[in-house]
């Protein structure tokens, strides 16, 4: 990223109400928006900072690749009068960690759930998981968005009763910023397209899609270092699809995929997170049920073996970062309103608690500055 990480931040649900179908807000103080906390690389030390910015639900956050800005998705079903979500721009004030709201565009699509920029940072892709959308928004040298300028609505469905139309969950540039790729939960596809990295436009790839097992509802993506292999987290199906990348030809092929469970677990359990250590040598992939974070090694040829499950500390483990350095976990357990932070073992992969846990109101995803 070319910055040190001296700053945490945690989007948070806002107003469960807006959601659909509609969901009721947890007892207790509701949350504002999004909470920064100062970072101690040394020691792993929290350090909370208060309310960096009061925005709706922001449930998914991403940084611009210098770090001075900040974008998050507004998880919303209606937004300025219409069936929308938003996303937010703010900048970043490193002395204080506060935010500065700089603006805000329609999504063009409801439950606006994700958001990355391109590798060069001129372009915010973001993914819409109620209407099943996928979009690209300008950024400005002010950092600052333009009104989304290219815009794809998804199609498909799966056999879960979640998945009666299109959900895309997320949606990620590949490394070489040629192709976008977009998970789609409720077709049980990743959507590939051509990126055009001058336009920002979006178009079919050939072949134009990954078809993953029946059920499996694909949520999240995280590339290997090297660029040659990428990770899906399925949600429904609780597994992780190892995926080959053609870098030449924007292909991805199957290799392997394993459940992010333990093998006699039989209670109710979805997955949402995954992430490939800095190192290339790990992966982790987070349990909402089993409550846990699964730990994998990677081999040379890409695969995962499974290493451990850790506890997350906490219920409903939606996100969690690594830092920069691969050294510390955070995880953001939703239900039980705290965020955890974990020492990671540089020869096993595995995170620690460090018994270090914050209270952060409904918090759902974590980033490192």
């Amino acid at each position: 990223m070319g910055w040190a990480a001296d700053l945490v931040y945690v989007g948070t649900y806002t107003n469960w109400e807006d959601l659909e179908p509609p969901h009721h807000t947890p007892p207790g103080a509701r949350s504002e928006g999004i909470y920064v906390f100062r970072f101690d690389s040394a020691t792993g030390h929290l350090e909370p900072l208060g309310l960096a910015a009061a925005t709706d639900n922001p449930t998914f956050l991403n940084f611009s690749p210098d770090g001075r800005f900040l974008y998050a998705a507004n998880e919303l079903y209606h937004f300025d009068g219409q069936a929308s979500g938003a996303v937010s721009a703010f900048s970043v004030d490193r002395a204080s960690g506060k935010l500065t709201f700089l603006n805000q565009v329609a999504a063009r699509g409801t439950g606006t759930c994700y958001v990355r920029t391109d590798q060069t940072g001129k372009f915010l892709l973001l993914a819409n998981y109620g209407s099943g959308s996928v979009a690209v928004a300008p950024v400005k040298r002010d950092g600052t968005l333009g009104a989304v300028a290219s815009f794809v609505q998804h199609s498909g469905s799966g056999p879960s009763p979640r998945q009666a139309g299109p959900h895309a969950h997320s949606i990620n540039v590949t490394p070489d910023n040629r192709y976008a790729v977009a998970a789609d939960l409720g077709a049980d596809k990743l959507f590939v397209y051509r990126f055009d990295a001058a336009t920002g436009s979006l178009t079919p790839a050939d072949p134009p899609s990954v078809a993953l097992k029946a059920g499996a509802g694909p949520r999240h993506l995280s590339f290997h270092p090297n660029g040659r292999f990428a990770y899906a987290l399925n949600e429904i199906g609780s597994t992780v699809t190892v995926l080959a990348y053609d870098q030449a030809r924007g292909v991805f092929r199957e290799l392997q995929t394993v459940s992010t469970l333990p093998a006699d677990f039989q209670g109710a359990s979805t997955a949402a997170e995954v992430l490939v250590h800095p190192s290339g040598k790990f992966l982790y992939a987070s349990n909402r049920g089993h409550n846990s974070i699964a730990v994998f090694a990677i081999d040379a040829r890409g695969m995962l073996k499974l290493v451990a499950h850790v506890p997350s500390q906490g219920r409903t483990p939606r996100g969690y970062s690594l830092d920069p350095e691969g050294r510390w976990l955070i995880a953001a357990n939703q239900d039980t309103h705290n965020i955890a932070v974990f020492r990671i073992d540089a020869n096993t992969g595995i995170p620690a608690p460090t018994g270090q846990s914050l209270e952060v109101r409904s918090p759902e995803c974590v980033k490192f500055r």
